[in-house]
C-alpha cells in the first residue's frame, strides 16, 4: 500500500511540473510576442512620423513664402532665412535670387538699375495668371547678408542666382549680366531656360519718352514759326553736317547697344578698389565707355577738320601751319588711344600707332 501511494504521489508531481512548465512556456512566449509587437509597432510609427514632420516643414516655408510674397514681390532675405528658405531641404520651389548692394555708401549705381529690373520681372510673375508657388523672387542685400556672400564665394554685385527645387545650383544658374545685360526681358529669357516657366514681362508705363519728343517738335515748330521770314539756316551745311556727324557717332559708339542690354556704367573691383572704364571683353561694353568712343571718334574728325581749313587758307602764314600741326597732332594721338581701346577689348587686336 505504502509504495502504491508513493507511486501515485510521484506521478502527480510529475504531471504538476508538466503543467507548470506548459504555462511559464506559454507566458514567455506571450511576452515575447507582445514586445515583438511593440518593436514592430514603433517602427512603423518612427517611418511614418518622418515623411509628415518633412512634410508639415514644407508646407510652413511655402505657407511662409507666400505670406511674404503677398505682400512684397520680392522678399527681403537675411542670412538665416536665405539658409532656411533657399539652402535647406525640403523644397519644392524655385527660387530667383539677386544678391546686390544697395546701400549709399556702397556706391553701386548699376545695383540700383539691376533691382529695378528684377522688380519688374518679379511684379510681371505675381501678378500674371500663371502665378503659382512654384516660383519666387529674393533679394540678399550685402549688409543684410555678408555671410551669404562669403559662402556662395560671391567678390561682387549685382548677382541673380537660381536655386532649384532639387540639388545645388549649377554654374548655368548663374546669369552672366556681362554678356546678357540686365534688362527685365533678358532675365525673363533665362528663367525661362532654367525653370521651363514663361515670364511675360509687363513694364509700367513711361511718359517721359513721349513728352519729351513732343516739346522737341514743338520747340522746332516754335523756331521755325518765329523765322519764317528767313529760314536760309536751314540750308546752313555745317548744322546739318553736326547733326549728322552726332548721330553717326552715337550709333557707332554703341548708345543703341547700351538701351538693349543695360549694361552697368563702369565697373569697381571690391577687391582692390581698381575702377574699370573699359570692359575686358569683345562681348560687352560699359556705358562710359561709349562716353569715350564719343569723344576719341569726335576728336580725330576734328583734327580732319582742321586740315582742311588749313588746307584751304590762301596764303602761306604762320598761322597755316599751326592749325595743320594741331590736326595733325590730333588725328595721330586720339587715333592711338582708340587703337589701344581695342586692343584692351581684344588682347590679339595686332594693330596700334604711337601708344603701345
Amino acid at each position: 500500500m505504502a509504495s502504491t501511494r508513493t507511486e501515485s504521489n510521484r506521478e502527480t508531481n510529475r504531471e504538476t511540473n508538466r503543467d507548470t512548465k506548459k504555462e511559464t512556456s506559454r507566458d514567455t512566449n506571450m511576452k515575447r510576442c507582445l514586445v515583438v509587437c511593440l518593436v514592430v509597432f514603433c517602427m512603423v510609427a518612427c517611418v511614418a512620423a518622418v515623411p509628415k514632420k518633412k512634410e508639415a516643414v514644407l508646407d510652413d516655408k511655402v505657407a511662409q513664402l507666400t505670406d511674404w510674397n503677398n505682400k512684397k514681390t520680392v522678399i527681403r532675405l537675411d542670412g538665416n532665412k536665405f539658409r532656411l528658405y533657399v539652402k535647406s531641404p525640403p523644397r519644392n520651389y524655385s527660387v530667383v535670387v539677386m544678391l546686390t548692394a544697395l546701400q549709399a555708401q556702397r556706391q553701386c549705381s548699376v545695383c540700383r538699375q539691376a533691382s529695378d529690373e528684377f522688380h519688374i520681372v518679379a511684379n510681371s510673375w505675381r501678378y500674371s495668371q500663371q502665378y503659382s508657388n512654384r516660383l519666387f523672387f529674393a533679394m540678399v542685400d550685402y549688409d543684410d547678408g555678408a555671410d551669404v556672400f562669403s559662402s556662395l564665394s560671391i567678390n561682387s554685385a549685382p548677382v541673380i542666382m537660381h536655386f532649384p527645387p532639387k540639388g545645388k545650383p549649377k554654374k548655368a544658374d548663374t546669369m552672366d549680366i556681362h554678356r546678357l545685360g540686365f534688362p527685365a526681358e533678358q532675365i525673363a529669357r533665362w528663367l525661362a531656360e532654367r525653370t521651363d516657366i514663361q515670364v511675360r514681362v509687363f513694364r509700367p508705363p513711361n511718359y517721359s519718352g513721349t513728352l519729351a519728343l513732343a516739346l522737341l517738335f514743338s520747340l522746332i515748330g516754335g523756331v521755325l514759326y518765329l523765322k519764317r521770314n528767313n529760314l536760309e539756316f536751314i540750308y546752313n551745311k555745317t548744322s546739318w553736317a553736326i547733326v549728322a556727324l552726332t548721330v553717326m557717332f552715337a550709333m557707332t559708339s554703341g548708345q543703341m547697344w547700351n538701351h538693349i542690354r543695360g549694361p552697368p556704367f563702369m565697373h569697381k573691383n571690391p577687391q582692390t578698389g581698381q575702377v574699370h572704364y573699359v570692359h575686358g571683353s569683345s562681348q560687352g561694353q560699359f556705358i562710359v565707355e561709349t562716353y569715350i568712343v564719343i569723344f576719341l571718334n569726335a576728336a580725330v574728325v576734328m583734327g580732319m577738320i582742321l586740315l582742311s581749313e588749313a588746307n584751304s587758307m590762301k596764303r602761306e602764314s604762320s598761322k597755316k601751319k599751326i592749325v595743320a600741326l594741331c590736326g595733325l597732332g590730333s588725328v595721330a594721338f586720339f587715333f592711338s588711344l582708340l587703337l589701344s581701346v581695342f586692343r584692351a577689348k581684344y588682347q590679339g587686336y595686332p594693330y596700334s600707332f604711337l601708344i603701345k
